[in-house]
């Protein structure tokens, strides 16, 4: 898929005639979806990027973006099961929008920024709070990148295809639960801004994954709070991108 999109237009248009040729096609129960982008150079990630999510934690709402990763070893598939570490007993779920880059950039300004991006996925950024606030001295990165801690998919929906992405319904449920709603416009940075601050310190490069953040309703600041077990099943949904289901083993 990098190499995919390394072909930028051309790429895209080969597609839309595949598409449109009607050839090509096999029944979908025939088929196991794997991630959109399964090998990403980088998996940049978003705290706090949600009004109400602050709000929720009694947070003032940050002036500059925060920035953590995950390594692409956690990506798996849109209905691929997320294994519940040994090591954590604080799993916990967090819906977002995820944005694909399309197209190389360093230092881009906020104008253009959209032109940078091919699509869109729905993301689950899985976190294991305890590593978060309480071990490897609280830096995020372990507690956000256990092996399949990054479900994808169903799909990369072109930004063509989409209205607008900062006006989209978000949700997470938990075996039936309705436990995140609300709406891409409560983001604190938008995409443009978000891609220009990254792309200040890093060059961005097809294939790219930049996780947006979460919505109010995770597990850790219910009460009591509540986590993920196993034979749970969480389904994250995004308006015009459709849905992904992992069950926790």
């Amino acid at each position: 898929m990098r190499a995919f999109l390394e072909m930028g237009p051309q790429g895209l248009a080969s597609a839309q005639r595949a598409l449109e040729s009607g050839r090509h096609r096999v029944p979908r129960g025939m088929v196991r979806l794997l991630a959109p982008i399964g090998d990403p150079q980088k998996v940049i990630c978003v705290g706090l990027n949600y009004r109400d999510h602050c709000l929720e934690q009694d947070l003032e709402v940050p002036t500059e973006p925060i920035i953590f990763s995950k390594f692409p070893s956690a990506i798996v598939g849109p209905f691929d099961d997320i294994v519940h570490p040994e090591e954590s007993s604080e799993v916990d779920w967090e819906v977002e929008l995820a944005a694909v880059i399309g197209r190389k950039g360093r230092r881009i300004e906020e104008s253009s920024a959209l032109d940078h991006v091919v699509g869109f996925t729905v993301a689950n950024d899985v976190s294991a709070r305890d590593w978060l606030t309480q071990r490897n001295g609280r830096q995020w990165l372990l507690g956000k990148t256990f092996d399949t801690f990054c479900p994808l998919g169903p799909a990369l929906v072109t930004k063509e295809a989409v209205a607008d992405v900062h006006n989209l319904s978000i949700r997470c449920s938990v075996n039936g639960q309705l436990m995140q709603d609300s709406s891409t416009h409560q983001l604190v940075f938008p995409l443009p801004k978000l891609i220009a601050w990254v792309s200040r310190f890093v060059t961005l490069v097809p294939g790219d994954i930049l996780l947006t953040g979460t919505p109010p309703g995770v597990g850790v600041f219910r009460k009591p709070p509540v986590f993920l077990k196993r034979g749970d099943e969480v389904r994250c949904e995004i308006e015009e991108l459709g849905a992904i289901c992992n069950r926790v083993v």
